[in-house]
């Protein structure tokens, strides 16, 4: 038995926040913002939209396109930093109740930026060993819940958004998702994080971010290394590489450390910015529905986040 990565899904909130938000705010201009992290507007979720509420409608795309019913899914994973509550009940307990599906085991993951990686190695795993047949797995976050706007180290860089996918299990290998691996490194822990519950700066997140571009560059390049020469794949076998939007220029960094050309390249950080665990797929609902996505191809995610940790991901798109 294989898992096959079924489905893609995403949702957008509306209000769309330039850096000219930003601007009459901060000590900053748009100019600096572009030049430093290549994030022009990013997506705000409305005060009565929760992240489970974000991650519901990434979910119900993926389920329609995915063709199958509710009653199929039998395992919910949700990564996310922003939780609708601190420690319980989970956000992927919440996204279950909101879609009326019952009596499902279902979960949270906590590994920040890599927390979609994670959890599609979390399915894989399920479905490859036969416990489970049609895994949802969603990557939401309301990082606006946890900026402190008068922070520009930091706040300008996040948007909320969310994304969402199917994982099934498949006979037929050549569907199969290839290779998921994932690490961390808990001495790495202070350079992004936030603090605790509470009020004021705990509340909030924290990121050394000259210390977490170095790093993020050098990690998220051995890691594609690595996973490649693994499975003997060269950037030739790539038809879409889509890291972590983060920031353009570690995008830049690692794209040319790697040599992808622009076109294996995907970009979607001007738009939305960091929305941590859902940037990947996001971005891959974003190629999905302009056509630059379809069954077949070969995609390599690739993502760095808090914690430290990281992962990387060889899939065959079976959308």
């Amino acid at each position: 038995m294989y898992a096959s990565f079924k489905s893609i899904g995403a949702y957008i909130p509306d209000e769309i926040r330039t850096n000219q938000w930003f601007v009459d705010k901060l000590d900053t201009t748009d100019e600096w913002i572009v030049k430093r992290t290549g994030i022009k507007e990013r997506r705000i979720a409305s005060e009565d939209e929760n992240t489970s509420d974000l991650g519901v409608k990434a979910a119900e795309v993926a389920i329609e396109r995915a063709n199958i019913d509710r009653s199929d899914i039998d395992l919910i994973v949700c990564a996310t930093l922003s939780p609708d509550f601190m420690s319980m009940p989970s956000t992927a307990c919440l996204i279950s109740e909101k879609l009326g599906i019952k009596d499902v085991m279902a979960f949270d993951i906590s590994a920040a930026c890599t927390g979609f990686v994670y959890a599609l190695s979390v399915a894989k795993a399920f479905v490859e060993s036969g416990m489970k047949k049609n895994v949802l797995i969603v990557g939401a976050e309301k990082t606006s819940n946890v900026m402190d706007y008068e922070d520009r180290t930091v706040c300008m860089l996040f948007g909320d958004g969310a994304g969402a996918a199917i994982i099934s299990a498949t006979e037929n290998k050549d569907e199969a998702i290839v290779d998921v691996q994932c690490s961390s490194d808990g001495n790495l822990k202070e350079i992004l994080y936030i603090p605790g519950a509470g009020s004021g700066e705990e509340m909030y997140m924290h990121m050394k971010g000259n210390e977490t571009f170095k790093i993020a560059v050098k990690t998220l390049t051995s890691d594609v290394k690595k996973i490649m020469e693994k499975n003997n794949y060269t950037n030739e076998d790539i038809d879409l590489f889509v890291p972590h939007q983060a920031n353009y220029r570690i995008i830049k960094a690692v794209g040319d450390a790697l040599k992808f050309k622009d076109e294996q390249k995907v970009l979607t950080v001007e738009k939305y910015g960091n929305t941590s665990s859902a940037s990947i797929p996001m971005a891959m609902n974003e190629c999905f529905e302009n056509g630059r996505m379809k069954k077949g191809q070969t995609i390599l995610l690739d993502a760095f986040g808090g914690g430290a940790t990281w992962g990387s991901a060889l899939i065959k798109f079976n959308g």
